[in-house]
């Protein structure tokens, strides 16, 4: 009889594991869709809102790095963690500032995100790397201090310098940017854009530094 209730109970056990691990998958890949509402009625109804994919990566990073406004949204709601990292240490607000979304970017600040990561990489860096203006914008707006070194040694200024977008530098100089800050290599921001052949930046740059 003793047997019999132990077959029985890991029978059970078994299934319900069978269920749970269906119900992930599931749950992963609404988020991968950008499917709010299934997610929300999955967390609502008992799974993790900081359930991880099999890379890692939050729900909310997921959500952030494509920009699912909506699903984020509904995760914040449900307290998905703002500060938890993946692999490499990026937070939902760095790939956000990285992949352009700025709408994400500016909600994650409002909900308290950390602009810089516990590497010492700022969300502002990540999206001068791409060039991206309207994050910029939005991390600037809230303070984000636009000098901050990277681990690198490189500025915000001297990443988007080697970006091919415009805009980017120009946001960064009205922001007062200082284009005579050197790195690590003894390089400015000007120097960055002469080295990749951006002569546009390189131009707005010289200007700014003046005679």
């Amino acid at each position: 009889m003793k047997t019999l209730r132990i077959v029985v109970l890991s029978t059970c056990l078994a299934a319900t594991s069978g269920v749970l691990g269906a119900a992930y998958d599931d749950l992963i890949n609404a988020a991968n869709l950008g499917d709010a509402r299934t997610v929300a009625a999955f967390v609502d109804r008992g799974l993790d809102v900081n359930s991880v994919d099999p890379r890692g990566e939050t729900l909310l990073i997921i959500a952030s790095r494509a920009g699912h406004l909506d699903l984020v949204k509904a995760l914040l709601e449900r307290r998905a963690k703002l500060e938890a990292v993946n692999a490499v240490g990026e937070t939902a607000l760095a790939v956000a500032a990285y992949n352009g979304h700025a709408e994400v970017v500016d909600l994650l600040l409002a909900k308290g995100a950390d602009p810089v990561n516990t590497q010492g990489w700022s969300a502002l860096h990540y999206a001068a790397m791409q060039g991206h203006s309207a994050p910029l914008k939005a991390l600037i707006a809230r303070g984000a201090p636009v000098d901050a070194p990277a681990p690198n040694g490189a500025t915000a200024l001297m990443l988007a310098a080697r970006s091919s977008n415009l805009d980017a530098v120009r946001v960064l100089l009205a922001a007062r940017a200082d284009a005579r800050v050197r790195g690590r290599d003894g390089e400015t921001a000007l120097d960055w854009a002469l080295k990749v052949g951006n002569t546009d930046a390189a131009a707005l740059i010289r200007k700014s530094m003046g005679p």
